[in-house]
């Protein structure tokens, strides 16, 4: 299991706060650089806004914040999040980990999933830490377990609690802080004059926290627990981050339907009655298996459509309600064993697995019992049973039906949205409900779709009145309805017909079929074809949203981001251009990628490296012209509160250092200790495996002499970057190679792709210079402006642009390369111009510039520029002014 570009992304975020960290030395300094010179989203922090300026919640110790929606991956983000925080220590500090969540559930479904040797989040933390991994809950440390002095030095250790576990509300938490002699081992630690308790130890590791739904943590008695730990740095994971959050990255729901996370959009339809509501949530069920039954008999994966019932019991505690429509569900022919209540007093999901094949159940019957800690992405159907005259109360719930199963698109559209069925008097009100909902799982009033558009009136629209009502998250939960079902006529409800191979067959992916005697109001046909529509709607919107090839800034930025538009002179010209980029031809594996047997998609990198084993390359690599680069993380005895802060390594430091890596002892293992030490440095480099990079490192480091280990130790960040650039050469060199061959081969093609946007968001801006296409431009350095200088003052040139690096247009294939300007001739021509120092050398962007010009067509070309030294392919910039003039 390998990040998504978003997830990446945020690991980059990470890893670019951190250098910002070492940079200045100072928190919020580093967050406000952060912030000011991101390259995709510079801004600055702004009080009272999405970013504020930073706040430190714990003293001198850094504490950040990922805004990810529900079903976003936070746990597998964290599991990769780790080997980027402790790359930013000195190896001889032990490598401590408390992983906070906020209920029991949460706590054993994280435990459950990382001590499972084989769950992607574990196998992904092994892989970065060399195997060297143990995973304790409290009763395994308080019983040292393990757990011990030497056990830490040689380990990660992952500490999963509760954040009650850790308040000492009770006998068995305050043991946490009692003298244990299991902890004998920590004495050397603490010092002969402490008692050796648990939060002793833990304090004196000074902990990497990472807080699961931080949005749980933010009171004072929370802030103070996390204080208490002495941590060295604190990471949040939340939906919804508060206002003392220090985000440093935001994950935008486009990007999670783009790489089908989630069930976007949802489709809201409201019914006249609650009798239709239930009607149409078993039909709409039915079909829905029927079209899932279908794509896995065409080779498609097992889905079995989920309902969820949500009732309102008379009182809180009274399970009457529930029962009473569970057996009127089984009077309307539904099978009682496809039939489970969840409520806070009755579970009768306990052990089961809803997304195994031997699971029947089908219908969940609930009130917010599912509000956390439970996941099944077979959920789709929410169905509200609320009195109608109440407005739908949908905020704990609604993020239960938003995961996409199996984090894959389906054949049936309507298998990709989610559906909320209600049918309330007080629509709008339900509207500002399902809104809140979303907001609580991270996304925004956007990402839903009225079916019923007619229960909307009377107009004016009421979106722009409550999208921007500030959430009141800390708010009682509303006491439950005094209500049964005493208003439903189930003889009125159609009977569920049983899903049969045959009738599977027949059902059609746009034309659900519907029961004989459903209501015409509330058909599931009315449903589906609404659905649809609101789906290819949405579909096209996130389209258009990367029609440029590059994300636009999280909604929640987009207020704060200093935009430029096109000058209207230019607009016409500009947005009728169209840059061409390599297609590859991608092989149908199942019917899902079409039917003409294949299918063009924007060629990438992770294309070309299928097959690429570097393991298996050479390791000639020249260790010399070094500079040492060793950082520490300590207490800074020069602040009120002794915290850890990230200071530089120099003298007696890093002898100790060497010392434990060098130990004879160690000798052994001495490959495998630098092996994971390096892997810990290096970052991702997808898509190459981090097996295939281990192994790669391994075969160096075997022909290592002592005198070779000892360079290391002195000089491990350039050693280390000695390999990363090595490893990406080799895999450049391979990337070329399939590169020829899929164009000698046809399989990459040349279309029409890139859109130059609207408006730009360059951050910092340049000179103004004549000709510029939109109303500022990015930042340009010397060279650079007297080249687009010069030439934008040549009577031919219509129009120019800098081309942002990582946000503009990219010549893709063997490499990514971002030419420095995009420039329109009077004739119709467009040059891509790429300018370069006489001391840099640019052989691989010169290649993949002639291969585009080949394909591009005869309004095409490509230029590289130097000032006065003679390059294979490039041009002196006298020579190019020159020529460009006839153009």
């Amino acid at each position: 299991m390998e990040l998504k570009p978003y997830q990446q992304e945020v690991i980059t975020d990470l890893a670019r706060f951190l250098d910002c960290v070492q940079a200045t030395k100072n928190l919020p300094d580093a967050f406000h650089d952060f912030w000011a010179t991101h390259p995709r989203t510079p801004l600055q922090p702004f009080p009272g806004a999405a970013v504020e300026p930073y706040k430190s919640t714990v003293p001198g110790v850094p504490h950040v914040c990922v805004k990810v929606p529900t079903a976003g991956g936070k746990t597998f983000l964290a599991a990769n999040a780790l080997r980027t925080i402790f790359a930013a220590f000195p190896p001889d500090r032990p490598k401590a980990v408390v992983w906070l969540v906020p209920s029991v559930t949460i706590l054993e479904q994280t435990l459950r999933n990382l001590k499972d040797p084989g769950h992607p989040y574990r196998q992904k933390i092994n892989t970065h830490f060399a195997g060297r991994v143990e995973v304790y809950d409290k009763a395994a440390l308080l019983q040292g377990s393990g757990f011990s002095a030497s056990s830490v030095q040689e380990q990660l250790s992952l500490v999963v609690l509760s954040f009650d576990s850790l308040r000492a509300r009770n006998k068995e938490d305050r043991k946490v802080y009692q003298e244990n002699g299991n902890l004998q081992s920590f004495g050397t630690l603490l010092g002969d004059d402490e008692d050796i308790t648990l939060m002793r130890v833990i304090q004196a590791l000074n902990p990497v926290v990472v807080v699961d739904e931080s949005h749980n943590a933010e009171s004072e008695l929370s802030v103070d627990m996390l204080k208490n730990l002495s941590p060295s740095f604190i990471l949040d994971l939340t939906a919804t981050p508060r206002k003392n959050s220090n985000i440093i990255s935001f994950v935008d729901a486009l990007a999670l339907k783009k790489e089908h996370m989630v069930k976007l959009p949802v489709i809201v339809y409201n019914h006249n009655d609650r009798t239709e509501v239930i009607n149409s949530a078993l039909q709409l069920q039915r079909n829905l298996e029927l079209q899932a039954k279908k794509e896995q008999k065409e080779g498609g994966r097992y889905i079995r459509p989920i309902v969820l019932f949500q009732a309102q019991p008379k009182t809180a505690d009274d399970n009457t309600t529930f029962e009473l429509l569970k057996q009127k569900l089984i009077d309307r022919k539904i099978p009682a064993e496809h039939i489970r209540i969840k409520t806070a007093g009755l579970n009768e999901l306990k052990n089961e697995d809803l997304s195994s094949p031997k699971c029947p159940v089908r219908y969940i019957i609930t009130v917010n019992a599912l509000k956390e800690g439970w996941d099944a992405p077979f959920a789709y159907i929410l169905a509200s049973l609320a009195d109608k005259s109440s407005a739908v109360d949908v905020e704990q719930i609604l993020g239960r039906v938003l995961r996409q199963p199996y984090v894959a698109p389906h054949q049936a559209p309507m298998l990709n949205m989610s559906y909320v069925l209600t049918a309330s008097s007080k629509f709008l009100e339900t509207l500002d409900k399902i809104v809140v909902g979303l907001n609580k799982a991270g996304f925004s009033a956007r990402d839903y779709k009225v079916a019923d558009a007619t229960t909307l009136a009377p107009k004016p629209d009421p979106l722009a009145s409550f999208v921007q009502a500030p959430l009141n998250f800390d708010a009682p939960a509303p006491t439950p309805a005094t209500d049964d079902l005493a208003d439903i006529d189930f003889g009125r409800i159609a009977p569920v017909e049983p899903v049969t191979d045959e009738a599977a067959a027949a059902v059609s992916v746009t034309q659900p079929q519907a029961a004989p005697t459903a209501p015409a109001a509330g058909s599931v046909q009315a449903i589906a074809q609404a659905a649809l529509a609101q789906q290819a709607e949405f579909e096209q919107t996130v389209a258009a949203s990367t029609a440029s090839g590059t994300m636009p800034p999280p909604s929640a930025l987009q207020s704060l981001v200093k935009t430029y538009p096109i000058k209207e002179i230019f607009r016409e010209q500009a947005t009728a251009l169209r840059l061409p980029q390599f297609f590859w031809k991608k092989p149908a594996a199942t019917l899902f990628d079409g039917d003409a047997g294949s299918t063009s998609v924007l060629l990438e990198k992770d294309y070309l490296l299928e097959g690429f084993q570097l393991g298996k390359e050479n390791t000639d690599i020249k260790f010399d012209g070094v500079s040492s680069e060793l950082y520490r993380v300590d207490l800074d005895d020069t602040k009120k509160e002794a915290t850890p802060t990230f200071t530089r390594i120099d003298g007696d430091a890093k002898e100790r250092i060497m010392t434990f890596i060098l130990d004879p002892t160690r000798k052994d293992s001495r490959v495998k200790n630098f092996t994971s030490r390096i892997m810990g440095l290096i970052g991702n480099l997808y898509p190459i495996a981090d097996k295939e990079i281990e192994r790669y490192v391994r075969r160096i480091l075997e022909d290592f002499t002592d005198e070779q280990f000892t360079d290391f130790a002195n000089h491990e960040h350039t050693y280390t970057q000695k390999i990363k650039d090595k490893i990406r050469q080799l895999s450049e060199a391979y990337a070329l190679k399939q590169f020829r061959n899929f164009l000698d081969q046809d399989k990459v093609s040349m279309q029409p792709a890139y859109a130059l946007p609207a408006q730009i968001t360059p951050g910092d801006t340049g000179k103004d210079i004549t000709k510029s296409l939109y109303e500022k431009e990015g930042k340009i350095n010397g060279f650079e402006e007297r080249v687009i200088n010069e030439l934008a003052n040549l009577p031919n040139i219509a129009f120019w642009t800098r081309n942002l690096e990582r946000k503009g247009f990219r010549i893709n294939g063997f490499l990514n390369h971002y030419p420095d300007f995009i420039i329109q001739t009077k004739s119709g021509k467009t040059l891509l111009v790429e300018t370069k120092g006489d001391h840099l050398d640019a052989e691989q962007k010169i290649k993949l510039g002639e291969y585009w010009v080949q394909k591009a067509g005869n309004d095409f070309r490509y230029f590289m520029v130097y000032e006065r030294r003679v390059v294979d392919g490039a041009y002196k910039l006298d020579d190019f002014l020159n020529l460009v003039k006839g153009i």
